[in-house]
């Protein structure tokens, strides 16, 4: 393990002003959202959406600092033959690739999941370091029900992170580690508040039987929000004032820098609500790794056709703009607009 390497990966992940794109989407999601905007898809028709993206190298270059790429994408090469991790590279950002194999239902519980994908992952990762990728995610999905989530089901999917942390930091890649507390159901902001602490101890107390280096991760956490069915939701400023009490009582200084994940947020609400957080600030850059909340006007723009790639690529360097303003405390609503 290069822990220099980790850390000096993991601080440029979380760099001033900028954030990571989560464009890893499993081929059944992407088909999914190909499918809402009338786009067929193939491995072509991927590559291209892709490649639209990772060639909107200013915005890339000045707002984002890494790309979570599917293990489709990191193997693809562009129209003229170029890698797409080349291209990602030359905007000055990292490439990193999602290894998990998804949620699966947890045997004997039910409405529950455990993240699969351990088996192979050594061997995996050491493929994934010669492609180009240095840093790496697993997403762990945590319900919020009736007598859920489970305290079996959070040490499980706990487990599983630490573990794949582990084998990351032994294959020099850096991991992120997002334990992500849905916003689904009814609940309230206290009950995600109080879940999500559950959550986030669980998981760095498993990461430190693990002998995970700290300073070589990254967090990638939900913000503490209402479920979408709760009839009392919250303005940018409870969030942020309950997300940060969340993260106090449990993420370590230690930890370089946390990257919010957006949860089904909207696009505005999820740069808002890192906006709010931001301005109260914490002991760690607080950052983003959106994939919907960057990506969500863009694809709907482009549906698939090259006549409609400016387009798509100036409304990607608009949110992605604005998410790099959140990160600064700098956004509001006016900007918003003016630079739209």
């Amino acid at each position: 393990m290069d822990r220099d390497q980790l850390v000096n990966v993991a601080r440029a992940m979380v760099a001033p002003g900028k954030g990571i794109l989560a464009a890893d989407e499993s081929t059944p999601t992407i088909t999914r959202r190909f499918a809402a905007s009338g786009i067929e898809t193939s491995a072509e028709t991927r590559r291209d959406y892709r490649e639209m993206l990772f060639r909107s190298q200013e915005a890339i270059s000045a707002n984002i600092s890494g790309v979570i790429l599917f293990d489709e994408t990191i193997r693809q090469t562009a129209t003229d033959g170029t890698p797409l991790v080349k291209l990602i590279e030359e905007a000055g950002a990292i490439p990193g690739i999602k290894v998990d194999d998804g949620a699966k239902p947890l045997a004997g519980f039910p409405g529950e999941a455990i993240t699969e994908g351990l088996d192979g992952l050594r061997e995996r990762l050491r493929e994934y370091f010669i492609l180009g990728a240095r840093f790496a995610k697993w997403r762990a999905t945590i319900d919020i029900g009736e007598n859920i989530p489970t305290a079996y089901a959070v040490e499980a999917n706990a487990h599983a992170l630490a573990r794949y942390a582990a084998l990351c930091q032994e294959a020099d890649i850096v991991p992120i580690v997002e334990p992500e507390v849905l916003m689904d159901g009814s609940h309230d902001i206290e009950r995600s508040m109080e879940v999500t602490e559950f959550v986030l101890k669980t998981v760095f107390m498993r990461l430190y039987e693990a002998r995970v280096l700290l300073e070589g991760m990254v967090l990638k956490p939900n913000m503490a929000v209402p479920g979408k069915k709760c009839a009392r939701q919250a303005s940018p400023e409870q969030v942020a004032s309950a997300t940060l009490r969340v993260l106090r009582n449990c993420a370590p200084a230690a930890v370089p820098g946390i990257a919010f994940l957006s949860g089904g947020q909207s696009e505005v609400e999820a740069t808002a609500n890192l906006n709010a957080i931001n301005r109260l600030g914490g002991p760690w850059p607080l950052t983003f790794s959106y994939g919907r909340a960057l990506q969500n006007t863009p694809l709907k723009l482009w549906a698939g056709k090259f006549e409609n790639l400016r387009a798509a690529q100036a409304a990607f360097a608009h949110r992605a703009h604005m998410n790099a303003l959140a990160t600064q405390g700098r956004w509001s609503n006016e900007q918003e607009k003016a630079a739209a």
